[in-house]
This record gives structure tokens, sequence and C-alpha cells, in this order.
């Protein structure tokens, strides 16, 4: 059997389903094996930087590993940007490369660069194929590193001269990820710390979704009693009203519950990755920590580590639940709680909407208000990725996909693409600005050609918002930051799916609420929100 036959194989292996990406020369007899495949749909996307942004959001709500495919060359640094985004957000994602054969790499080749060298520097492994034999063993680790905590993306380049060579078909077994649980004493010591403390501050990062642990820190909550922040990544993981809920932290400014931070004695930091938010800029009192997560503390002068609970975050917090952990009740000072719903208009303003203004804050409450519990929204990167990490409460954990290791523009329409097609059944609702929307807007084309249904919302006005008001705080004044937009409505019609323009509150709730009911193929609403 051919090696791309054997390589489809060892996918369907790995229980792979998809595979985004665009074929080129040196890649041709993988796209002829994975034709024959009954198990893998290949998608052809539009732009590498599409599929692989397709392949982290797939990965991140299937808990699959995401695989995407280019060439050589400006395939392969077209991926890139998608492939370090997976890395900064811990999306378990393996990227497939074509490169140039063996006996052209000592030397100065058409489109060839050192993908391994280059691949390293954003993934959580590099390699090559060198031996056709090994096809099934890289394929295996590919998967294993991919996943294991904490996830992150695998680059595998192959060279072409090994595609058409044979090999016998053995893709090696999958195993169970290893499983690891803190010793006793080191649980004894948590608990220890705890009761020496008055004050705890739970602080909640994604760690605790990606190893579906929301059900034991949920427990935890309501013994210890304490007050909850979350990440960006991590929200949904308490009710909207729940009494200890403080919602997000992580804002370069306005950061209200820094307040209550400051104010506690002991930081109780769970499944947090610092790539959100570094400890200088939320722990500047240096408070005590006790870390809980999959990996030892990377320890330093703002996040000093008196205990660690080391292992996997379930059965971790199933163990710490058993415990007598002692409860904590209390409140920080100055009614914060009520200080940070007004301040990131968390609560919903009067129910007629035709008295209020178009603002990004009354439509994501609109969202809120209107969507499903299992509706996911997508947000790409800009002045409203702020607000909706500020204002937008999600109904359920992993319901909100934010890019904020990476914070690449240009994610929200090919990730709304991977968040459909690994939860077909449940709505997917992609926000961008108009500078991101036109970064990967061909690959409407793609959605369009799967028969997918979503909503994207462009909001429309004519600048990098969130440049615009940096500068003008820095300076007085902007430049270089603004631009003209083609006719959103125009553009999607020509691709095929219904567009709709609106500045009004009311107008869009119809809209939304239509086509949330009854989705019928992809739908984009051009909003000229009120600044």
């Amino acid at each position: 059997m051919k090696v791309s036959d054997v390589l489809v194989q060892c996918l369907e292996n790995e229980g792979v389903e998809f595979v985004f990406g665009i074929v080129g020369t040196e890649t041709l007899d993988l796209a002829d094996s994975l034709s024959k495949s009954k198990q893998i749909q290949f998608i052809n996307v539009r732009h590498e930087q599409g599929a692989a942004f397709m392949a982290d959001v797939y990965g991140r709500l299937s808990k699959k590993a995401g695989v995407c495919l280019a060439t050589l060359g400006p395939g392969a640094t077209n991926l890139m940007t998608g492939i370090a985004s997976a890395q900064l957000d811990h999306s378990p994602l393996v990227a497939l490369i074509g490169q140039a054969g063996i006996e052209r790499q000592h030397k100065e080749s058409h489109q060839y660069i050192d993908l391994v060298k280059l691949l390293e520097l954003v993934t959580k492994m590099s390699t090559q194929i060198m031996e056709s034999q090994s096809v099934p063993a890289i394929i295996r680790k590919a998967f294993h590193t991919a996943k294991m905590e904490k996830p992150g993306p695998a680059a595998i380049v192959m060279p072409e001269n090994f595609s058409v060579q044979m090999i016998a078909n053995n893709p090696l077994p999958v195993t169970s990820l290893p499983e690891s649980v803190p010793p006793s004493e080191a649980i004894k010591g948590a608990i220890h710390l705890i009761g020496n403390h008055m004050k705890p501050f739970l602080i909640i990062g994604n760690g605790v979704i990606r190893q579906n642990a929301v059900p034991e820190l949920q427990t935890l909550i309501a013994t210890i009693q304490t007050p909850v922040t979350t990440s960006f990544m991590a929200k949904g993981i308490l009710p909207k009203n729940h009494p200890l809920n403080y919602y997000t932290f992580g804002f370069n400014e306005n950061d209200e519950v820094l307040a209550g931070l400051d104010e506690a004695d002991l930081l109780i930091v769970i499944g947090f990755d610092f790539v959100e938010k570094l400890p200088k800029d939320w722990n500047k009192q240096k408070r005590p920590i006790l870390h809980i997560d999959t990996l030892p503390a990377e320890i330093n002068e703002f996040y000093p580590v008196e205990a660690e609970l080391i292992g996997n975050l379930k059965k971790t917090l199933q163990l710490f639940n058993q415990t007598e952990i002692p409860a904590k009740p209390w409140e920080p000072s100055g009614n914060l709680q009520k200080k940070i719903k007004e301040a990131y208009q968390i609560t919903q303003k009067p129910n007629d909407p035709n008295a209020l203004p178009f603002t990004i804050e009354n439509v994501l409450q609109s969202i809120e208000k209107i969507s499903a519990e299992d509706t996911i929204l997508i947000s790409d990167v800009g002045a409203h990725k702020v607000s909706i990490a500020q204002t937008y409460q999600p109904k359920k954990p992993n319901r909100l996909i934010i890019s904020n290791g990476l914070a690449s523009m240009g994610i929200a329409i090919p990730g709304s693409i991977g968040a459909k097609l690994a939860c077909p059944n449940d709505p997917v609702i992609g926000i961008t600005g108009d500078g991101g929307a036109l970064m990967n807007f061909a690959e409407i084309e793609t959605a369009k050609r799967l028969g997918l249904s979503f909503i994207i919302i462009v909001l429309n006005d004519l600048m990098l918002k969130l440049e615009v008001q940096q500068m003008n705080k820095k300076f007085g004044t902007s430049y270089g930051v603004t631009f003209q937009n083609p006719d959103f409505v125009q553009l999607a019609a020509s691709f095929g799916i219904r567009g709709f323009r609106t500045d009004n509150l009311v107008e869009f709730e119809n809209i939304l609420k239509e086509n949330l009911d009854s989705p019928k193929g992809i739908v984009l609403i051009d909003a000229t929100l009120q600044n």
C-alpha cells in the first residue's frame, strides 16, 4: 500500500472526520488517497489561514484534534497564523504539510524553506517524515502530543518523494492519555493553606473547560463560597446571576475585579493559562497562590506559589471535593459585583428595544436574550472582543470562542465553519469587525458549498476601532486605521447568501430571531452601530 494511503488509514484510526486545506503539487497523492476515504471529508478552503482557523475551533469544540493541510512554501507560511493561534490558545491541531523531495532539500530550490525549523516556533511538535516506514508512528505521536495537556498543534512535513513508496498498512493503536492526580500530602497542604486565610478568591481559566471539570469546579465553589472570576476563554462556568460570580478579568483598562483581587489574602488559581493575562497585571500585591492545574506552576515574583495540586483537573477536583474544604464566605467591599455589572453593562436594560441605542453592548444583550442555551458565539478580534468579554454572558461553558492568545483578526468566519462542523445541531453566530471580516471573507464560499447554516454579524464602522481608540488616547489623533468597505449586503448576495443591513436594535432583533428560529443557510447582518 502506498504511503499516502497508509497515512489516510492512520488518520481514520485517530477518528478524524474532516481535513481542512488546499491541495498542491506536493500533496496530490494524499488528496487522491483522501478521496477514497469513507470516513474523512476533505474540505477544500479558499486560504490556508482559514483552514487552520477551522481546525483550531473544530478542535476546541469537538475535543478532537482538528486537521489542516497545505503544500510547501507559501501554503505552509499561510497556515502558520492559524497554527500559532492554536498554540497560544491550547487547541489540539495536527497540520499536514507537503514539502520538496529529500533529493532537493540540500540546495537552493524552488519554494523550499526549512519548514521543520520554521514550525518549531509555533508548535508542540514539528517533524519531517525521513523514512516511509515511520509514518504510522509519526501520526500516532502527533495526535498524542496535540491532545496532551496543555493541548496545541503538531506539524508533520511530508516530502513528496515518500508519498508513492510502498509500505505495510499498520496504524498504531490509539491509547488513552495519561491521567495523574496529586498525592494526598499535597491535598492536605492545600486544605491547610486555605484554612490559614480568610479571603480566598478563585481565578478560573480555560483548562477547567478543556478537561471537562466544570461540574467538579461548581461543587468546589458551592463548598468554599468565595468570589470567582474567570478569564475570557472560561466564561460560562457560572450562571450569570450566581451570587459568587464576579465575571471576567484580563482587560488592559477598567479591569474592575482587580479591586477584589487586591482585597483577597489568597488566590486559588485553577486551570489558568498565563497567555490570557500575566500575573504581574492582576497580582501586583503578590498575594500567595494555590496553583491547581495539569502542569507545575511557572513561578515568578508575582506568582508566589505556596501549594500546588498537579494532575488531571477533573480527577484532582473530585479528590479535593472529598476532603474537608473549609468554607470561606466573604464579599469584597464597595458592592463590587454590582459595580462590575454596571461598568460592563451586564444588567439587562428595559425590554423595549425602541428605547435603546444601537451599541455593541445592546447587540450582545439582544443575542443573549434571544439565543438558545447551546448557541455558540465566535468572536473575532478588535474593540468588539473587549465588549464581548465584558458584557456577553454565555449560558454554558465552551459556548463562547475567543482568540485570546495570539488574538488574530480574521478567525470569526472560518471559526464559524469549524464550530458548525463540530456541533452541527447548535446555532452558531460569528461576530466580526469590518477589518477582520474581509481577511477571510472568501470562506463564505466554503460554508455555502458545505450547506452550513450560521449567522455572521459584521460591525461596519470603516475603521480599526480599537486602534483608533488607542491612538486617540495616546496622541490625540489617529492615522492609518480607517478605510472604505464594499457593500456587504451585495457582497453576500454575490456569494449566494442572504444579507441584511440595519442600524437599529428593533430591526436587528427581528432579523436575528427569524434566522435563529428557522435557519436557512448563511445569513450576514451588516450592522452600523452608534459609537
